[in-house]
């Protein structure tokens, strides 16, 4: 009887051990959110990027919990310099790549849409002729290329009211790059008080009631209320130059109305432009590749909310493609 007790017991000791060894090697059921992908990404660049980079980093990071993401803004020229001598994974950049940053092996891609405005005062002495006038290309000439002095009233038949203080970049920087290519002119050519960074700009033209400068659009509206931010107001570009704002150039009250704008080629480019992620060389498999593979895929939704045009449908196909 004890015999037959012991080896009943062993029976089902064996049994259990069984039943566990095939517990311990079923492979563990993966949940929705867990991810393999884990490390750091480091972006530097283009003020104009900045906003949304952080948009898709966040959104990253939720999907691939084990991911950090470091980003700074310090200019397209920054981003550049930064990823080709490999002190970061991405450079944010904004304005057309050079050719000997591709010989230097700048990789790119298009990964949104913006445009570059020129800003003014929202205290100028002559603001409501300027809104219904708009600016011609002339007189962003004859500020920022030939440096003339001029008096904001005079240019509209107003009578002195004040010199007009003009505003540049003082950073390498795709803005500062844009807005000279939309004169046909370099970063170089433009003249006036050097200011770095977008914020410094917007600042710098706030504080000044005869100010003229320009900035990337996402640093002049509000992302929430979508109108231009406290103290700045955007210069509408008589972009036909017949002396009136027409119907048909007049959409720069909101960031939504400038957007579709962009988006419809109603403003020019430049200063509308795309803007590209870099790397040095084509990013091998990995977490730089996959953040890029994800901004071209599922970024592109934040593009619109975030104040950006998304590429097109083509283009992103070509982005891919060019990755793979």
């Amino acid at each position: 009887m004890e015999v037959l007790d012991f080896m009943k017991k062993t029976a089902l000791l064996v049994l259990f051990i069984f039943i566990m060894s095939l517990i311990a090697c079923r492979p563990a059921q993966k949940h929705e959110n867990d991810s393999a992908l884990n490390g750091r990404l480091i972006i530097s660049g283009a003020w104009a990027l900045y906003p949304l980079a952080v948009s898709w980093a966040e959104e990253f990071k939720e999907i691939h919990p084990g991911v950090k993401i470091e980003i700074s803004a310090g200019g397209a020229g920054k981003g550049m310099a930064d990823v080709l001598s490999g002190l970061v994974d991405l450079a944010m950049v904004s304005r057309e790549i050079y050719p000997q940053e591709i010989e230097q092996g700048a990789f790119f891609i298009p990964v949104a849409v913006d445009a570059v405005v020129p800003t003014v005062n929202h205290g100028n002495p002559v603001l409501g002729v300027l809104k219904e006038k708009g600016m011609k290309k002339d007189i962003f000439l004859r500020l920022w290329i030939k440096g003339e002095k001029l008096d904001w009233g005079l240019i509209y038949g107003q009578g002195t009211v004040g010199e007009i203080n003009i505003y540049t970049r003082s950073d390498a920087c795709g803005a500062a790059a844009t807005f000279a290519a939309f004169l046909d002119k370099m970063q170089e050519d433009l003249q006036g008080t050097g200011i770095y960074g977008d914020p410094g700009m917007v600042t710098a033209v706030r504080d000044d009631r005869l100010g003229i400068g320009y900035n990337n659009i996402n640093f002049v509206y509000d992302k929430d209320t979508r109108c231009p931010v406290e103290g700045v107001d955007v210069i509408p570009v008589d972009l036909n130059e017949n002396g009136i704002l027409d119907e048909s150039e007049n959409f720069y009250s909101t960031l939504d109305l400038m957007v579709n704008a962009v988006s419809e080629g109603r403003y020019p480019a430049p200063p509308a432009r795309e803007l590209y992620f870099v790397s040095k060389g084509k990013p091998p498999e990995g977490l730089a590749k996959e953040f890029l593979i994800y901004v071209l895929a599922q970024g592109q939704q934040l593009n619109l909310e975030a104040g950006y045009v998304s590429i097109s449908e083509d283009k992103i196909k070509l982005a891919l493609d060019k990755l793979r």
